[in-house]
């Protein structure tokens, strides 16, 4: 019987015949042979396959139950079998006659199915059993629920000379020199071999060189060449297919029974197949009996931990393997390397059992082991020192704890703080403070020399606290401090005696925000290390807030000014700052970034301009775009501007925005850059992509956030009232005619940041929309008015609202339907023009509930001035 390790390199092999095969193939093969398609394979890989197959021992039958096994499909199975069938029809028909066949076939195991069959089942099969809370040593080599073991024998090995024969044996004999001849035949029942022209030969239970004798003496008849002390013609006995054999397994097992292996099986072998002793079965007693005799006594602790092969002893046919109980057990737990349960047998001593566990860990304690021991009454705990291990004997139920070394230290002194090295040093007899800090390579710069504490630790763990002046050690107005065990020195530093020191500057420099205070630190030295001053910075208007220290708090901060250079020169007398000084860089008067403003449509040069002044107005913008062209339509002309809810980006992203324009076209050219060039591209890097201080235009934008918010809010409180969208831009009506022939006047608006001037080309038509009955677009007629476009439309739908009809027309201007009397005066319509008819909206029917109510009424009202009348 072969285990799942046969069954695995069966499949490797399997995997590794189909790997040779085309790419698709290959592929399929390599990552999931299931999904292997037979019609795909052509009649050579079919062959090919065939032959390694036979090379690995297999038949046809157990090639198709090893696919089978793998996850074949069954019609793919049917499919590969009658291939193979097909292909060995074929090789026969096809043979020439002047050839014989290959009379020696690689060694294939008997009796496959059966032994298959006989295996233990696979792990999931049996997760009904109880968790092993407690890991006991060795059960895992036969039985693990991660993963499969084996230790089915090589069918490709070398024969072992002693292996005894028996009925199923398959044998070659070769007879080769002076003669040649070639014999192959099985062992009968009857313990035979019979041999072409020979006759038979008893080999049964004769080992191999045993059974070469017997054979031997018997063909010395037919070929003397073998006789005599110097013979022309040699024999040769090899063993073909293996038989199988029934291996008993009783005992404390997981699957005991009759197991059917293969006869090169071994007690490991049998073991593997029956899962190994269950967990109350024996590891170091395990009984090989064959014919009702103790042959030998398996202790599987040594090859566990010697690795000692010889105890794996062959089977033979109807052995009987007994796994009785265990014999004793022990626990070991703690610093070992293997905490687990162990057997052990008589006169075992803890040494013994120490070197199951694999020995002591690197932490571990190994100057005492603690042991608690099973008395006939309770139990008792006792002490193993380390002379004693080797003559300590362990009995069953003991239970070792092996601790670990403890978590302190012996000759340990820390110094902390402001040295060079701080860290844990070796404390000697005479160590001092001072040779402390001189292993440590001294004081560094920002020691605190005039007050350095030593924790010091009592026997009781408390702890004392020594201040020492170090100034008047090193100049011996003090005595050195001797230091004890465990001693802690810290070294504080002088930047412990108060908060960090720091400024800031903002306003109008490149990084503003918050840096590090250094003494005789002027106002030009803060601006140049934020960058240095903006194009909008204002020189003459740079101030520092100082904090104060007034009693009766009425004053914050004092404000200093500071005059600056535009070019940050040196000055006789600067302007020093104090720790946590804030210097604020303001904004010059009305400065401001370019403005601009667009043209669009029918102008001679249309296109974008920067808005030079703050008067300039429409007409300006026109006569700079060169004026109007012979197609402009000035009546339907329209002006869009921003409105109060556009979202304007800050000053700041508008430069981060040009900069990185500005970095793409530096970095686009295929030229290599000039240095200058490179200088710029490595500071627009680090303006944009460098490290910013968090606090960076925070009132800028705290200011943008603010309006966003409000704006919001009234977005919110618009759409609850009515359902109209607020807008960023909109258009404003302009009379582009009036303007043009009146600069300046007041129809000649004043350009603002962000216009839009569109002039449209001729128009020709008018819109109709609304309650109409066929809404269209239709040319527009000169003196006609707008009941001639509704009927072009179809006229009035039944629900169009007529007296609130308007028009609205191509510059944005709105003019909506009057009424005199009993008319309707209708406003005039203009190309480009939309005329827009509204509807009275949905009939509400009345519902019976509400006529009911309202008859109630009515009639209650008629009763009530009934009575009043009969009452006068």
């Amino acid at each position: 019987m072969i285990s799942s390790r046969l069954l695995n390199l069966n499949l490797l092999l399997i995997i590794g015949m189909l790997s040779f095969l085309p790419f698709n193939l290959g592929a399929q093969s390599l990552g999931d042979i299931s999904s292997i398609k037979v019609d795909d394979l052509s009649d050579q890989q079919i062959q090919v396959l065939m032959e390694r197959a036979t090379e690995a021992g297999l038949s046809e039958a157990e090639l198709l139950q090893m696919a089978q096994l793998r996850g074949v499909p069954a019609s793919e199975i049917d499919k590969l079998k009658e291939r193979l069938q097909g292909m060995v029809i074929g090789l026969q028909g096809g043979q020439k006659s002047g050839t014989a066949p290959n009379k020696r076939s690689p060694r294939r195991q008997i009796g496959f199915n059966e032994i298959t069959q006989g295996i233990i089942p696979q792990e999931s099969e049996l997760d009904a059993t109880p968790p092993e809370t407690e890991p006991i040593f060795g059960l895992d080599i036969f039985y693990n629920k991660e993963r499969r073991l084996t230790f089915e024998p090589n069918l490709n090995m070398a024969t072992p000379r002693n292996y005894i024969l028996g009925p199923g044996d398959e044998l070659y004999v070769d007879v080769y020199g002076q003669s040649e001849q070639f014999y192959k035949a099985s062992v009968t029942p009857e313990g035979q071999v019979i041999l072409e022209n020979i006759g038979p030969i008893n080999v049964s239970g004769l080992s191999l060189d045993e059974a070469t004798a017997v054979i031997k003496n018997r063909l010395s008849v037919f070929y003397t060449g073998l006789r005599g002390s110097n013979p022309n013609t040699f024999l040769q006995v090899n063993l073909g297919n293996v038989r199988t054999i029934k291996v008993n397994m009783v005992g404390e097992v997981r699957l005991p029974g009759t197991f059917t292996l293969s006869a090169f099986s071994t007690v490991f072998n049998a073991l593997y197949a029956a899962g190994g002793p269950n967990r109350n079965g024996t590891l170091r007693e395990i009984k090989l009996i064959r014919q009702n005799k103790e042959i030998a006594e398996i202790d599987i602790y040594d090859f566990l931990i010697n690795g000692d092969p010889s105890l794996n002893v062959p089977l033979q046919d109807q052995d009987v393997i007994l796994v009785q109980p265990y014999l004793e057990r022990v626990k070991v737990e703690g610093a070992v390397k293997r905490p687990k349960i162990f057997e052990i047998k008589p006169d075992e001593t803890f040494a013994n059992i120490l070197t199951y566990a694999g020995g002591f860990t690197d932490n571990a304690y190994r100057e005492r082991v603690n042991v608690t021991r099973l008395t006939d009454k309770e139990k008792a705990v006792s002490d193993i020192f380390n002379e004693q291990f080797s003559l300590f004997l362990a009995k069953g139920g003991d239970r070792y704890k092996v601790g670990e070394v403890l978590d302190r230290y012996t000759n340990r002194v820390q110094v902390k703080g402001s040295v060079y090295r701080p860290g844990s040093y070796a404390y000697e007899e005479g160590l001092t403070l001072t040779g402390l800090i001189k292993k440590a390579e001294g004081l560094s710069g920002e020691a605190y020399r005039k007050r350095i504490n030593i924790v010091r630790t009592n026997e009781d763990l408390t702890t004392n606290m020594l201040q020492v002046d170090l100034n008047a050690i090193e100049t011996g107005i003090s005595p050195d401090i001797p230091l004890r065990k465990e001693d802690v020195v810290h070294v504080p530093s002088i930047y412990q005696l108060s908060e960090e020191f720091y400024v800031k500057v903002s306003g109008e420099v490149l990084y503003p925000g918050t840096y590090p205070y250094s003494r005789e630190m002027t106002s030009e030295d803060l601006i140049l290390m934020a960058g240095g001053l903006k194009e909008a910075a204002s020189v003459g208007n740079i101030e520092i807030a100082r904090r104060t220290a007034d009693q009766d708090g009425k004053e914050f901060a004092r404000i200093i000014p500071v005059p600056v250079r535009q070019d940050l020169a040196l000055s006789e007398n600067p302007i020093g700052l104090m720790p946590f000084d804030h210097l604020t860089v303001r904004r010059k008067t009305n400065f401001s970034l370019e403005r601009m403003a667009s043209i669009e449509g029918q102008v001679n040069a249309p296109g974008t301009f920067a808005i030079k002044d703050a008067e300039e107005r429409i007409s300006d913008l026109i006569e700079r775009a060169g004026g109007l062209t012979a197609f402009a339509y000035p009546k339907g002309a329209t002006l869009i501007r921003r409105t109060e809810f556009y979202q304007t980006a800050s000053e700041n992203i508008r430069k981060e925005r040009n900069l990185l324009n500005l970095l793409e076209r530096l970095n686009r050219g295929n030229e290599e850059p000039t240095e200058s060039q490179k200088q710029m591209i490595d500071r627009i890097n680090a303006y944009l992509f460098g490290e910013k201080d968090s606090t960076q235009n925070e009132m800028e934008e705290s200011v943008i956030n603010a309006r966003r918010t409000l704006l919001n809010e009234i977005s919110a409180s618009r759409e609850e009232i009515d359902p109209i969208k607020i807008k960023e831009t909109e258009a404003i009506a302009i009379d582009l005619e009036e303007i043009i022939r009146n600069p300046d006047s007041k129809f000649d608006l004043i350009l603002e940041e962000g216009d839009i001037l569109s002039v449209p080309r001729q128009l020709q038509t008018v819109r109709l929309r609304g309650d109409v009955i066929y809404p269209t677009t239709v040319r527009h007629e000169d003196f006609r008015g707008l009941p001639y476009y509704i009927d072009r439309a179809g006229g009035f739908d039944s629900r169009a609202k007529r007296k609130r009809t308007y028009v609205v027309y191509a510059n944005g201007e709105v003019a909506r339907t009057k009424n005199y009397l009993f008319f309707n005066i209708y406003p005039s319509v203009e190309p480009g023009s939309e005329i827009i008819v509204p509807t009275k909206g949905p009939r509400i029917p009345v519902r019976p509930g509400d006529l009911v109510g309202l008859t109630t009424g009515l009639a209650t009202i008629a009763l009530v001035i009934t009575q009043i009348l009969n009452s006068n």
